[in-house]
């Protein structure tokens, strides 16, 4: 058991390497050293991280099978495109030399926002009669849903239709982008460690157990879907703001399947594990690009690869383990073995 000068200690860390992460980020940026392709490898990555981990709240900790995450995506992303091209139509110039303005900040803001509470709303709708099932009924529930958003931004007018909605202001920036995700996984983080979180992995465990202990399993379920549809659609705001374009095939059922295999990859439960799976599938098909002989076979390198991850480690890349910055260092200074033999002492007396 951590006690509060750990927590606080291990808090530090991160809040410290998120910093000089950001840091660096902005020097990149500022220099010139981030090109368009390598900017757009970033943009994406950050938004697989947002999908990844919050998808991992209900397949992972939830223990729930969902296929259709992209479904919510397409609802946010949608959402935060008409709103801002509803405000550029009343005359607020949300651009200059390329660049979000001041109000177009603010005005991105709230249409990422506004994606996210919709796309949490329909969360909680599609939830609460299809979460009373699970396995393989509540999978092609929301298969189905996914599949009806999507065949309606194809038919609708006001969504462009299958041509798909165009000339939506780019107002995503790399720094801000990498801001959003980072709150967005704390809060994240927040709820796994906080009693909502232990209820709905107690749910994962074993179901019929938490409700004889007096846990509203329907609550909770709907709970942490909603939350993943909320931050799904966030994400999905920030897609439509750095692409400048959406179509509906876009959010198809291959988009679910991608990043149901980062979650799983990762390991289902563990949110760093998402985040390392998101940033090496994303990463992995474009480094491919640049070896001799291989550029052409890249995808197929790429599944392979995922193959042979799943067949020597099934249960991902880091299982249920959070990987831990206050670990590694405190397992090179040796403080982690000196404080669990000091643990193992104070047990023997």
């Amino acid at each position: 058991m951590k006690t509060r000068q750990q927590v606080m200690k291990s808090y530090l860390i991160n809040t410290i390497a998120l910093a000089l992460v950001y840091g660096v980020l902005l020097y990149a940026m500022s220099s010139g050293s981030i090109t368009r392709y390598l900017r757009g490898i970033l943009m994406t990555i950050f938004i697989n991280i947002i999908l990844a981990t919050s998808l991992n709240l209900t397949t992972g900790f939830l223990g729930q099978i969902a296929l259709g995450h992209a479904g919510f995506m397409s609802i946010g992303a949608y959402s935060a495109a008409l709103f801002v091209k509803y405000i550029e139509s009343t005359g607020v110039v949300l651009l200059a030399d390329g660049s979000p303005t001041p109000q177009g900040q603010r005005g991105g803001g709230r249409a990422r926002l506004l994606g996210g509470v919709l796309a949490a709303l329909f969360g909680l709708l599609v939830g609460i009669p299809a979460l009373r099932l699970k396995g393989d009924y509540l999978a092609i529930i929301t298969l189905g849903f996914g599949e009806i958003i999507r065949s309606l931004i194809e038919n609708l007018s006001f969504t462009g239709g299958a041509q798909g909605l165009k000339k939506i202001p780019r107002l995503a920036t790399l720094d801000a982008v990498y801001i959003i995700m980072v709150l967005c996984v704390v809060v994240m983080f927040t709820l796994v460690r906080s009693r909502h979180g232990r209820a709905i992995t107690a749910i994962r465990e074993d179901d019929i157990a938490s409700e004889a202990s007096g846990i509203h399993n329907t609550y909770y379920k709907v709970l942490a879907f909603t939350v993943a549809a909320f931050f799904a659609g966030i994400a999905g705001g920030i897609y439509a703001q750095y692409l400048g374009v959406l179509g509906a095939a876009n959010f198809n059922f291959n988009k679910s399947i991608d990043i149901l295999v980062m979650v799983v990859l990762g390991g289902m439960g563990s949110l760093t594990g998402s985040i390392v799976a998101a940033i090496g599938l994303t990463a992995l098909p474009e480094a491919l690009r640049f070896i001799p002989n291989f550029s052409d076979y890249r995808m197929l390198i790429y599944s392979v690869v995922l193959i042979i991850v799943m067949i020597f480690k099934p249960s991902g890349l880091l299982g249920r383990y959070e990987f831990s910055l206050t670990g590694i260092i405190e397992r090179f200074t040796g403080r982690g073995s000196k404080a669990k033999k000091t643990e193992e002492g104070g047990a023997g007396k």
